[in-house]
């Protein structure tokens, strides 16, 4: 069971997910009005499912509140495709987006994916040249600099680096990184790997190679 915070001005989309994740077992916290967000005990949340559109604050600018308080897995809902929305959500810290209308089981199956991610027990730590993945913390450095990577961005940069060497498609890193199969919107993996090369780059450092037509590797 996991405690949940669902942000939308659309009640309607409130009993909705409630009532689907109620059902899973989750206690779930249902907020309508955006500005009574940072009122609520962030730290007190598994995750935080966030609409994009709302009146006010929007989710874009919640999401960048929140992450200065607490680092839980973060899904945008989203009537929109635009990619540099998508860019936009990835950048300020979000995790993942679903799009509206969305399925029942698909916004189970996406809940459920973040948070197996983070109940793995972790030790250790590992060491690749001048990067360090401290895997207990879910941190990762640069010689004595921390990269400000957001988990997602992590969790790939780790994965990647677990097993460096070896090329990975989008899907297969989708699937090992967010614990499920996907056929569409791969490119919410191609803007992580961006965010991450940029934030690498600014200590010197270019880990993640692209292998074109296949996909890409920690090298």
């Amino acid at each position: 069971m996991a405690n949940i915070l669902i942000v939308d001005d659309d009640k309607a989309i409130l009993d909705l997910i409630d009532n689907i994740l109620s059902k899973s077992g989750h206690y779930i916290k249902k907020v309508s009005k955006p500005e009574k967000v940072l009122q609520e005990n962030l730290s007190y949340y598994h995750l935080i499912i966030l609409d994009i559109m709302m009146p006010g604050t929007d989710g874009f600018e919640l999401c960048s509140e929140i992450r200065e308080q607490v680092d839980c897995p973060i899904l945008f809902l989203t009537a929109k495709v635009d990619e540099g929305d998508i860019i936009k959500g990835l950048g300020l810290g979000a995790d993942d987006y679903l799009t509206k209308p969305f399925g029942v089981q698909e916004l189970r199956a996406r809940i459920d994916a973040h948070l197996r991610r983070e109940q793995r027990e972790k030790v250790n730590s590992i060491n690749i040249g001048y990067v360090r993945f401290s895997i207990l913390s879910k941190e990762c450095f640069i010689l004595d600099n921390k990269v400000p990577l957001t988990k997602s961005e992590y969790e790939i940069s780790e994965y990647l680096a677990l097993h460096h060497g070896q090329v990975f498609s989008k899907e297969q890193i989708f699937e090992a990184v967010f614990g499920f199969e996907r056929e569409s919107n791969l490119s919410i993996i191609v803007e992580h790997i961006k965010n991450i090369r940029a934030k690498f780059l600014l200590y010197g450092e270019e880990p993640i190679k692209t292998v074109w037509g296949v996909g890409y590797k920690w090298d």
